[in-house]
């Protein structure tokens, strides 16, 4: 015999629950901090200036530094900046201040999207297991917000990193479904610009591949892996010179591709310091080592030019390491 209460199809009995789970409800909100809404003035730099203010004592000694500090140069594809997370040092609304300058980083287009593969590749723990530190003091001209973890490398400095887009090399990656990744990547938010990049490829020619493929890549060597040389020529693959007009307005194309993830103010630094530097003296490198599945769809390969290196590492899942300033 069924032991349900005939009386909780009711519709007096659910008006009640309803009334207690209302107000209930809005107690709880009465008693919540309320934290304020971004607003389309709201910079990144100018959050990072609120983040800064609101910080104790105690913050400020795990996380400030002096602007000068090596730490700030630093990047690597897995690495804590200091050694607090984000929710292990920060109170509710600083993390969501945090949060809130993380997608002013990136398009709105692509916000959501990279938040929810930090979210991802970091864990159980999740966003919350960056960690950020604070090189100088907002408000005096040199000052940087760098946050890191898992496939994370991101700065904002309004401008104070003179030539350097981002404010310094960055970082970012994203393993998927495995740490081991199939041919075509499957569910990797980032593999498309690996897929539009091998679209350059498949318009070169036979002595143009010759030049744009190599066997070995450069590996991953923490911030050296994004070390500048200053050189025009002599450096790994095809350069631009070698390239119709059509093939150099492809590269174009996979540059904004790259740039998609990003705001608006680094893309334009980007493209201004390669044009500085001169786009044709970009070379473009295609490597047959680490090439998943041997299917001739390279999963590494490279942009680099005096003063740029933007090197895709596609095994066994997608790093990215990102570098682009006006002089080596």
């Amino acid at each position: 015999m069924s032991t349900q209460n005939p009386r909780s199809h009711c519709g007096c009995s659910l008006s009640r629950r309803s009334f207690i789970q209302t107000t209930l409800a809005a107690a709880a909100a009465f008693e919540a901090p309320v934290l304020a809404a971004p607003l389309a003035k709201d910079r990144p730099e100018t959050l990072v200036a609120q983040l800064y203010k609101s910080l104790d004592g105690k913050q400020r000694g795990e996380m400030c530094f002096p602007f000068d500090h090596p730490l700030r140069s630093k990047v690597d594809n897995n690495w804590h900046i200091t050694k607090t997370s984000l929710d292990g040092n920060l109170k509710a609304d600083q993390r969501d201040l945090v949060k809130q300058i993380f997608m002013g980083l990136h398009s709105e287009e692509w916000a959501e999207k990279v938040y929810a593969q930090v979210e991802h590749d970091s864990g159980k723990a999740g966003f919350g297991s960056s960690s950020i530190a604070l090189f100088g003091e907002p408000g005096t001209g040199k000052f940087e917000f760098v946050l890191t973890g898992r496939h994370c490398t991101r700065r904002c400095d309004g401008d104070s990193v003179e030539g350097a887009a981002f404010g310094g090399p960055i970082f970012y990656g994203h393993a998927a479904r495995s740490f081991y990744e199939k041919a075509d990547h499957a569910g990797n938010v980032y593999w498309y610009q690996a897929k539009r990049a091998n679209e350059v490829y498949q318009m070169l020619d036979g002595k143009q591949r010759q030049l744009a493929l190599l066997d070995q890549h450069r590996g991953e060597h923490g911030t050296d892996t994004v070390k500048l040389t200053g050189r025009k020529t002599g450096l790994p693959g095809i350069p631009l010179t070698e390239l119709a007009r059509d093939q150099k307005d492809m590269v174009r194309k996979v540059l904004a591709d790259l740039l998609a993830p990003f705001r608006k103010t680094d893309t334009d630094e980007v493209m201004k310091l390669v044009e500085k530097n001169g786009f044709d003296n970009l070379h473009m490198a295609f490597f047959k080592q680490g090439d998943i599945g041997e299917d001739g769809v390279w999963d590494v390969w490279q942009l680099e030019g005096p003063a740029m290196v933007w090197y895709f590492r596609g095994e066994p899942h997608v790093h990215t390491w990102v570098h682009v300033r006006d002089g080596a």
